[in-house]
């Protein structure tokens, strides 16, 4: 009987180590929290300007030490290629960016996005204020949640 209760035990214990570990649920952005936007080539000068014409409801700060999230990311741009232009008549190039929000003291990533504009007449700016739109929602979203 003793070994049953100890096999037991033993078992309850090592059931309990090896579930699987509880995820933080706490992947808000408030609204002006301050952000970070780390240098992606100059791309992050497009998104700061787009939160500003999204409104987007966050502070942009300068130095990651002020900032309660970071936002990095890449982006890409081509210009449109001979074929493209000759047999569709579309000079217009591709952009395509992602990036990611992290919670800076938790570091968890609360928000990720990437769009792929395939003929864009501001390439850079369109992809940015799309990235901006959909981080807005998400906050104003995280609003509604209780």
């Amino acid at each position: 009987m003793r070994v049953f209760l100890l096999v037991l035990t033993l078992a309850a214990g090592i059931a309990a180590q090896t579930a699987a570990p509880t995820l933080p649920t706490d992947n808000k952005i408030p609204r002006n929290s301050k952000v970070f936007i780390a240098p992606m080539d100059g791309f992050e000068n497009y998104l700061a300007a787009a939160f500003r014409k999204k409104e987007v409801p966050l502070v942009i700060v300068t130095e990651p030490e002020y900032a309660d999230f970071a936002i990095s990311g890449t982006h890409e741009k081509k210009s449109a290629g001979w074929a493209k232009t000759i047999f569709t008549g579309d000079t217009r190039s591709s952009a395509s960016a992602s990036f990611q929000v992290v919670n800076i003291k938790t570091k968890v990533v609360v928000y990720a996005d990437s769009t792929d504009r395939k003929s864009a007449n501001r390439g850079e700016r369109s992809t940015a204020e799309k990235l901006a739109k959909y981080l807005k929602r998400k906050i104003e979203d995280d609003e509604k949640q209780p």
